[in-house]
């Protein structure tokens, strides 16, 4: 039988949905990047060429970044837990295929695979909150949950593929998400009510054009970090990607049933908060990228030891996202986002120095317990307000857009930050300082996104007043006085 949030045993039952869907989110962001410490592996054990290689990544996240807002329309549409459990499902078997590949091809095609389960689950995931956790405070710690999840995915995935690459093979990265996903995909009928479905067509001509823009515009950042932003192709991919979605809102508005209804934007706030995500984790994605080369190449760090050195991020950012909920019916989320990001700017500024000879200690500590905290407070609070008063059918369409804004941040933060660090940093023969100087420069490009943050926390949301911050956080994502549908 489903669990019933009104039942006595409400709270045992919730604790299992929060744990499967915050499980499920974890392994998704992780699964991004897992693989990048099992490359080399990959690379001898298949035959990969230097230039497909990059495709291991980069398969993943076009599938994942592209079909995101697909596949939160199909949520909405279909039931978000059918959808979910789906997802689920498909990226388990791919996972499985690519687990047990013997060919480049083969890998490439699991690894889209993935990516496409990973775009159906994912806007599920957020969206079954609401359904799960009807009232406010339970739901608001149920977000924080989640929100550390996927931000804490990232460097959790470095940590877990430098384990199972030094003690078994690159295929482990693979076939640790089989039992994980199976695990999920059997418990989530049980665990997870199902949303109610939205009657009407779906909008075909919205979803290819989202569809198809949005791939365009990821493949269009992973060309730029690797060809640079002068490429032909590259110029091509972004006037196509630009043409795509100048015309998505053009669509959308023509049609009864749009895949991304446009009134979503007419909220000040929740524009913000889609801005400050995409902002952070473009910071953050080439904050992590450059930070790992640092530690390894130029500290002398394995990628094991590499791994760990990122846990006091993560220590940081849970212990910063278990203090939102109590922090924003006090002072509101404005603040809350300021203050992070304030933080955000502080690490990444202080990166902006590191030297050629240095220690763990005093170069690498120090940033990312800053850069940590401050992800917890911005990533909590941005998903609160992203999620606040949205009608339940438009839940995934709105669950969606704020993961895809996680997905193309974290491209274009690679894209921009190696454009910055410049051909020095892969000459060998210029040296040492070369090779230090260019991360210097990537790290101030990624400075430039946490000032961005920090001038949109502070001039893009509306000031509430005191008497109202415990209305905006009370029942962050939907208010029942005010509307009859609620998330």
């Amino acid at each position: 039988m489903l669990f019933d949030s009104r039942d006595p045993h409400d709270e045992r039952g919730g604790g299992a949905a929060l744990a499967l869907l915050a499980a499920c989110q974890l392994v998704l962001v992780v699964d991004a990047s897992i693989v990048n410490i099992a490359l080399p592996g990959i690379q001898r054990g298949l035959g990969f060429t230097d230039a497909e290689l990059s495709w291991v990544v980069n398969a993943y996240t076009l599938a994942f970044g592209g079909l995101l807002l697909l596949g939160g329309r199909v949520g909405d549409l279909l039931g978000h837990r059918r959808a979910f459990i789906a997802g689920v499902a498909l990226f388990t078997v791919a996972s499985l295929a690519g687990g047990l590949a013997t060919a480049p091809g083969w890998l490439l095609a699991a690894r889209a695979a993935q990516g496409a389960g990973a775009a159906l689950a994912a806007p599920g995931s957020l969206a079954l909150i609401a359904t799960t956790f009807p009232d406010g405070p339970r739901r608001s710690r149920a977000l924080s949950v989640f929100a550390i999840a996927g931000s804490a995915g990232m460097v959790a995935g470095l940590v877990l593929g430098g384990l199972l690459t030094a003690w078994t093979s690159w295929r482990a990265v693979l076939f640790v998400n089989v039992p994980v996903g199976a695990l999920i995909a059997l418990l989530a009928p049980r665990a997870l009510r199902e949303s109610r479905a939205r009657e009407g067509r779906f909008d075909l001509a919205g979803a290819l054009t989202c569809t198809s823009g949005s791939t365009v515009l990821v493949y269009a950042l992973i060309r730029a970090a690797e060809h640079g932003w002068g490429d032909g192709l590259t110029v091509g991919a972004f006037c196509a990607a630009a043409v795509l979605l100048a015309s998505f809102p053009v669509v959308e508005t023509r049609v009864r049933q749009p895949i991304m209804p446009l009134g979503l934007f007419g909220e000040r706030d929740r524009v913000g908060a889609f801005l400050m995500r995409l902002l952070l984790t473009s910071a953050m994605s080439g904050m992590m990228f450059f930070l790992t080369l640092y530690v390894q190449q130029v500290l002398g760090y394995g990628p094991l030891a590499t791994g760990f050195g990122f846990l006091p991020t993560t220590v940081a950012l849970i212990a910063a996202s278990r203090a939102v909920p109590r922090l924003l019916p006090r002072y509101g989320a404005q603040p809350v986002m300021a203050a992070g990001a304030l933080l955000c700017v502080a690490g990444m500024v202080w990166l902006t120095r590191v030297p050629e000879v240095g220690s763990y200690g005093a170069v690498v500590l120090g940033p990312v317990l800053l850069f940590g905290a401050g992800t917890g407070l911005v990533a909590v609070a941005a998903t609160f307000v992203a999620m606040a008063s949205v009608p339940a059918e438009e839940a995934g369409a709105t669950s969606a857009f704020l993961q895809s804004m996680q997905q193309i941040g974290g491209s274009l933060g690679v894209a921009v930050l190696v454009t910055a660090n410049g051909a020095a940093a892969h000459d060998a023969s210029h040296g040492g300082t070369a090779q230090v100087d260019g991360m210097r420069d990537a790290f101030t490009a990624g400075a430039v996104f946490t000032v961005a943050m920090l001038a949109t926390a502070l001039f893009a949301f509306r000031r509430r007043p005191a008497d109202q911050a415990d209305d905006q956080v009370g029942d962050p994502v939907g208010d029942p006085g005010r509307s009859g549908s609620q998330i």
